[in-house]
């Protein structure tokens, strides 16, 4: 039986077979001693995505430490609210933080707890998902949407990718001049716009 620590482009965990590419956790640990969940999803604003292998470490999933997660890819991580993690991904958390200050016309990159503030507010209100509204024609790749509370769709060029724990289905047409339910952070958004390139599920292509 799968643990419920499949995340979807809503932030939800699930418990389907599925494991994706990346791991991740939020913070610290949040799961009980039974490897079941409470109402907590988070132990702290940081929420990161991680690299599957790391200098070979072994560890055992929702053991003592902190609660792992999983994610499709990286998109679907970014959606979530995760940044790349400093210590396993480092090359891809500096490029992260350099496109976070190009975007926001900063000088020097953030540090890490200053973006997980900024991300904190905007992935959730309450305990629920934040949803912002934004203008699909300015949306760059990588952006996750849901249309009329249908199922998560990827922006990648002139389509639209539906997205599911297996991976992403048949590309749809990016329909042009209409607003959309947004759920990657604004502050994600702008990243991706400067430049970052988040790591795809092969699927995608």
């Amino acid at each position: 039986m799968p643990l419920q620590n499949r995340v979807n482009p809503l932030g939800e965990l699930c418990a389907v077979e599925p494991r994706g590419l990346f791991l991740g956790n939020r913070g610290g640990r949040f799961h009980r001693d039974d490897r079941t969940l409470s109402r907590r999803r988070w132990t702290s604003r940081a929420w990161i995505c991680c690299r599957l292998a790391f200098k070979g470490r072994h560890r055992e999933v929702w053991g003592k430490s902190y609660t792992e997660l999983f994610f499709l890819d990286e998109p679907t991580a970014l959606a979530a609210g995760h940044r790349p993690c400093f210590e396993c991904r480092r090359a891809d958390a500096v490029a992260f933080a350099a496109a976070w200050a190009r975007g926001q016309g900063l000088g020097p990159p953030p540090r890490a707890g200053e973006m997980d503030v900024v991300l904190q507010a905007q992935r959730l209100i309450g305990r629920e998902k934040r949803r912002h509204r934004a203008a699909l024609d300015a949306l760059p790749d990588g952006a996750m949407i849901v249309p009329d509370n249908d199922a998560p769709l990827a922006v990648r060029g002139d389509a639209l990718l539906p997205w599911s724990f297996d991976g992403y289905g048949a590309p749809r047409p990016r329909p042009r001049g209409i607003d959309v339910e947004l759920l990657t952070p604004p502050a994600i958004i702008t990243v991706l716009a400067a430049g970052y390139r988040p790591h795809w599920h092969p699927s995608a292509d």
